[in-house]
């Protein structure tokens, strides 16, 4: 089964990609060897889009497609929701906003739910990145849950990393240092149309002066009116600028060894239960020693 399924996503088809990515996120029967079937892609590239909630990401993404097509490139666009605590399906339901791209044959466009994983990112999305671009896809946009500070993950996973903020998060600077600011490759101000715009760029340029943040260049910051498409161009060239400045991405190593860790311990904890757990530890009564309990396994 996954063979074939291997052979038609190399071949770029669509549903091919739609198929193995479920096939991935439910651990169905044969989703490891697909993956470690995949063959290494090195032309692709991953664009990470994060910021706020209501910075308008959504909005820019759906811009910035249009922007990346023009180029005859194929682009995929990983949306990554928040999870409903009842089903651990993406509840938020923005991605309308791209619909104008769900029929385009260079678009491929999926939601994800991140099912509860901390980082703002969906907890296989490594795996699903990759299959993208197995898939032949030029340039695979993240666009991740507005969480703040806990959302640097995508910094380790995109080779550059867009920060997308509004006028108004002027007062949120300070906090952002610390999370937002550090991971950014690129400033958007989005709803720059706003009053006060010109002035929180100004502010923001000097924060991320190199002498401010012993960086060696400065941060570009844009400025963006993303429902009006203005500036989008710019930021494109942006992006293919850092993109082709070949620069290597050290904080990948981290997340690579992370999740490496993480598929290791779940490998080694496959078959136990925590249902058995807590019926020999209730047999064992008073005289139950976590210490001594442990050691059987």
């Amino acid at each position: 089964m996954w063979q074939q399924l291997l052979k038609d996503l190399q071949n770029g088809n669509p549903r091919a990609l739609a198929r193995s990515i479920s096939l991935v996120e439910n651990e169905q029967e044969g989703y490891e060897a697909l993956l470690e079937a995949l063959p290494l892609q090195q032309r692709s590239f991953i664009i990470g889009v994060t910021g706020p909630p209501g910075a308008g990401k959504s909005t820019l993404t759906d811009a910035l497609i249009g922007e990346l097509i023009t180029d005859g490139k194929k682009v995929a666009v990983l949306c990554v929701d928040p999870s409903s605590p009842f089903n651990l399906g993406a509840v938020l339901g923005d991605r309308i906003r791209m619909s104008d791209w769900y029929t385009h044959p260079d678009v491929f466009i999926r939601s994800l739910a991140t099912r509860g994983a901390m980082g703002g990112l969906h907890p296989k999305i490594i795996e699903i990145t990759d299959l993208a671009k197995a898939a032949g896809y030029d340039y695979v946009v993240v666009e991740t849950v507005g969480v703040g500070q806990s959302e640097i993950e995508i910094a380790g996973l995109a080779d550059v990393t867009v920060v997308v903020v509004v006028p108004e998060a002027g007062d949120e600077v300070q906090t952002m240092k610390a999370g937002l600011m550090e991971i950014a490759d690129i400033f958007v101000v989005n709803k720059s149309d706003r009053p006060d715009a010109d002035a929180f760029v100004r502010h923001l340029r000097q924060m991320l002066a190199p002498a401010f943040r012993n960086h060696v260049q400065a941060v570009p910051v844009l400025k963006t009116v993303a429902s009006e498409k203005k500036g989008v161009p710019e930021l494109k060239a942006a992006v293919l600028n850092q993109l082709h400045a070949g620069q290597t991405n050290e904080r990948r190593t981290v997340l690579l060894a992370e999740k490496a860790w993480l598929l290791i311990q779940s490998r080694r904890m496959k078959g136990l239960s925590k249902k058995l757990l807590q019926e020999k530890i209730a047999a064992a009564g008073s005289g139950f020693n976590l210490y001594h309990f442990i050691k059987e396994f």
